[in-house]
């Protein structure tokens, strides 16, 4: 009987024997308790970790895709291989109909109102530039695939302060938008109220808010008029541009989606809201009256 406290030694044969492995095996992984191989799968799933906690949205393609930027080497099989395995899937790939449900808020609700009556509404209302900005993420089909346009509009004028137009629906997408907007103006204090998507509740995107002391805001799981400001927008666009043709490639609709925004929605359509001025002339007439 082996002294109190001593470790006991069991032969290996019986260990062996009761672990229902072989002798070979056994010391086969005493020399190398791992291969190269699942050294490697361990570094992938780590940063397929990463970039789908950057962006829930994306699914095994759109993380092979992000692991290949940062210089790894992996098949989209392989991917899809450890991502199945770690359960790492797109808040998209759910079924319709098997309890879909949108993410969580990052962010208060910063736009809603209460009549007299007690039913909720949305306050689209601003009493000078940069005080109020929405956003939000359309798509349009081309023969080579999908096109996505995120576009930043301002309350006070409905101008577009800022947009970006990508082949795919990344949280960058919405990261790049907020960026060129804040390029333009000087937006400290902004409120930039989106809904719940995974782009707008991303690590990237809620940090480059804080960075440049911007106010997010996010709407309610449901409300069809929770953010019809920004898709008054979407449906001209929708009219003006998308359905006007049958696209060919993604370069030729991004071209005429800013040719439209650019000279022809800023300067060129008027709005009864802004007393039939274009959304350049409305500004224009506020900074001179600002500076008087």
């Amino acid at each position: 009987m082996a002294a109190t406290g001593a470790p006991v030694r069991v032969p290996v044969a019986v260990a062996c024997g009761v672990l229902k492995v072989s002798r070979q095996g056994y010391y086969q992984w005493l020399a190398e308790p791992f291969c190269q191989r699942d050294w490697d799968d361990a570094h992938l799933i780590n940063a397929a970790f990463d970039a789908h906690l950057e962006d829930p949205g994306f699914g095994y393609r759109f993380i092979a895709d992000e692991l290949a930027d940062q210089g790894f080497i992996a098949s989209e099989n392989r991917v899809w291989r450890l991502c199945s395995i770690q359960g790492i899937f797109s808040i998209h790939s759910k079924k319709r109909g098997l309890n879909r449900k949108a993410g969580p808020p990052v962010h208060d609700d910063l736009l809603a109102t209460v009549d007299h009556h007690g039913r909720p509404g949305r306050d689209f209302t601003a009493s000078r530039p940069n005080e109020k900005w929405l956003t939000d993420i359309t798509e349009h089909h081309t023969a080579e695939g999908k096109l996505y346009l995120c576009a930043i509009k301002d309350c006070y004028s409905g101008r577009i302060v800022g947009y970006s137009i990508d082949s795919r629906m990344k949280a960058s997408l919405a990261v790049s938008a907020l960026r060129n907007a804040i390029g333009l103006r000087d937006p400290a204090g902004t409120i930039v109220h989106s809904d719940r998507g995974s782009q707008f509740r991303s690590k990237k995107f809620v940090r480059v808010l804080k960075s440049h002391g911007l106010v997010g805001s996010m709407g309610r799981v449901g409300a069809c008029g929770d953010n019809a400001a920004m898709e008054s927008f979407f449906s001209l666009l929708q009219k003006n541009v998308l359905n006007t043709q049958r696209w060919q490639t993604r370069d030729e609709l991004r071209l005429a989606i800013v040719t439209w925004i650019e000279s022809k929605y800023h300067r060129k359509r008027r709005q009864r809201g802004l007393g039939k001025l274009t959304p350049i002339e409305f500004e224009t007439i506020y900074m001179a009256a600002d500076a008087a």
